[in-house]
């Protein structure tokens, strides 16, 4: 009796205590005569509500648990488990249960109240992680459940964080004008308590939320002062991880970016704040991948996977699978796709998946590389049909990469104008949101369409421009691209030895740091362009000229090869046949004709390749 009584929470102990008082009350007003009768009438109630808590308590056993220690145990180790390892967690239907379950027999828990809240976060329910947040706050203050008091001031207390904890949930569903109404409030309620933490996480709040604007940065500056001079290291290291990031987008060097990094990861190690940590190498594997250093972002990724295999040793701990780790994991798949790995790319994407379900908060990251890495394989191999049915789940997940997809694929298909309109709408729109990386790749794609419509010579402004933007923000990934793009266009233009000159400067960058189906491209053009130079030379110097061209145009075809880009390699094989003609070789002449037509029944015919100049 004493262990089932000890076991009882709170309301049942009330529950228990109202019915033995009536009874007793009842007892005394009955009459002697029927007091045996009235025994045996309560016998009989007290043996069905024995019943009903028996039936009760074997539900809640079965399900979760009783008593004020345990629900408070498994509440800290699910909300744990949310937040570190959300597979190892109880699936979301499951959990709710769990918490309608403690919530039937306890009402004013207010720390199920806030994990219902976490909960529903994962599902993406709007209306019901507002209602749970609500009902956390407002079971705080009834019960006066604070750390600091009970009355006035943790009354004011629960208020000022309901709202900026509101504000912060409004932020995350893309509801920017409740967020800045809930966010005035608390900034009000902290004013007025004169509460310097509340403010600087208020503070912090006022930059996500207008971090478009162009004096933003001023907001940061002054919050990671603040944050520092109030010892909250780590919403200081938060703002420093803010600032160095809107730094890369507005093409600050990347030395400068990196000492300031160094700065905030002092402060990590300093405070054991290994979840920052983690998210400052993440930020270094993104800058990285912005400034087109393929090499030191794989480096980066690697040393974040490497610090949480070492973590799990630990006895206790587990896996660590906050979002720094699936952006971490999402770029080592890009990276290995972008060289041709393509079984590496899958066997981490694989991993993806079981880390994070489908279900889970930051599976949305990996959905949309794997979308990606698909489409870009599909436009590889000549499958416009595939790649186009992949738009619609990278448009779900990214309207602005999706749009951008799209086009590609009706310029792919031969869709001028539709991919024209499709382009300068995506571009006013970049411009608008300052999106310098997509603007930059949607004028590349401009005036591809325009040389492809036979008209380089509007290509070029657009090429330029793309050229200034990328000097400016400092990507050189997307510079040397555009330098690609202008040689080519300078070929179609009949200068071959000005756009020899330009690839040898944007050659180097891209044989070291780029994209496997880059270096071919790159290859291939620089064997154009010495075949269109060598036009004009005497027979001798003109036959070595041609002989380099086709060792090019053979590491171009094994950069092909790599990604399964077959369209490229028919392209090649048909320029090789055409240069050992010229050569006189009719052995190696008829081999490349051979491969050049097998590729040419199997693929569709898009138009001839350029080859003007022999």
């Amino acid at each position: 009796m004493i262990l089932a009584y000890s076991k009882l929470s709170f309301s049942q102990v009330f529950k228990l205590y109202t019915a033995l008082q009536q009874y007793f009350q009842n007892g005394e007003k009955k009459t002697v005569e029927d007091a045996d009768m009235d025994r045996e009438d309560g016998e009989k109630q007290m043996e069905k509500e024995e019943l009903d808590v028996s039936v009760r308590e074997e539900e809640v056993s079965c399900s979760g648990p009783l008593s004020q220690k345990q629900a408070e145990f498994f509440l800290s180790q699910q909300a744990a488990l949310l937040k570190n390892d959300e597979t190892k967690a109880l699936t979301p239907a499951s959990l709710q249960k769990e918490l309608n379950n403690l919530l039937k027999f306890n009402p004013d828990f207010a720390e199920a109240h806030y994990l219902s809240y976490l909960n529903n976060l994962r599902v993406q329910d709007v209306f019901s992680s507002t209602h749970s947040l609500l009902h956390y706050f407002d079971r705080l203050i009834l019960t006066g459940a604070e750390g600091k008091s009970n009355g006035e001031e943790g009354y004011g207390r629960s208020l000022r964080y309901a709202a900026l904890n509101l504000a912060a949930l409004h932020c995350r569903f893309g509801h920017y004008q409740q967020a800045e109404l809930a966010l005035q409030e608390a900034i009000r309620i902290a004013q007025e308590s004169n509460d310097h933490v509340c403010l600087q996480h208020c503070l912090s709040w006022l930059y996500v939320l207008g971090q478009k604007r162009a004096d933003s940065y001023v907001l940061l500056e002054h919050s990671v002062k603040k944050a520092v001079h109030f010892g909250l290291p780590y919403l200081a290291s938060l703002g420093i991880q803010s600032l160095v990031q809107q730094r890369a987008f507005a093409g600050k060097t990347a030395n400068k970016l990196m000492d300031a990094l160094k700065d905030s990861d002092l402060l990590h190690w300093k405070h054991s704040l290994s979840e920052l940590i983690d998210i400052s190498i993440a930020q270094k594997t993104a800058i990285w991948r912005l400034y087109g250093r393929s090499t030191m972002a794989l480096q980066q990724a690697q040393m974040l996977l490497s610090m949480n295999s070492l973590e799990s040793l630990n006895a206790g701990v587990q896996q660590n699978n906050t979002e720094s780790f699936a952006v971490a994991l999402c770029h080592l798949a890009e990276l290995h796709a972008e060289q041709g790995c393509f079984a590496a790319a899958g066997e981490v994407l694989k991993h993806l998946k079981d880390r994070f379900p489908p279900n889970s908060q930051h599976a949305q990251l990996w959905m949309l590389c794997d979308q990606k890495i698909q489409f870009d394989r599909a436009m590889n191999d000549g499958k416009f049909h595939l790649a186009d049915s992949l738009v619609t789940g990278i448009t779900a997940l990214n309207g602005i990469e999706g749009v951008y997809r799209k086009a590609v694929v009706l310029q792919a298909q031969n869709q001028m104008t539709e991919a024209h309109k499709l382009l300068q709408k995506l571009l006013t729109y970049c411009q608008k949101l300052k999106n310098t990386e997509m603007v930059i790749s949607v004028l590349l794609s401009v005036a591809e369409l325009y040389w492809r419509s036979s008209s380089p010579t509007i290509a070029m402004p657009v090429l330029l421009e793309a050229l200034a933007l990328s000097k400016e923000y400092r990507l050189q990934y997307l510079a040397s691209e555009t330098v690609l793009n202008l040689a080519y266009a300078q070929l179609i233009l009949g200068i071959p030895e000005q756009a020899l000159t330009l690839l040898h400067m944007a050659i180097e960058p891209i044989l070291a740091d780029g994209a496997v189906l880059d270096k071919g491209r790159a290859m291939f053009l620089v064997s154009k362009c010495q075949v269109a130079s060598a036009a004009s030379y005497d027979p001798v110097k003109k036959a070595e000229a041609l002989e380099a061209a086709i060792q090019n145009l053979s590491e171009a075809k094994n950069y092909f090869a790599q990604v399964d880009c077959r369209e490229r390699i028919r392209d090649v094989a048909y320029f090789q046949a055409r240069l050992y003609h010229a050569l006189g070789k009719t052995q190696e002449r008829n081999h490349c004709a051979m491969i050049f037509r097998q590729l040419h029944q199997e693929l569709p015919a898009h138009g001839v390749p350029l080859i003007n100049h022999l």
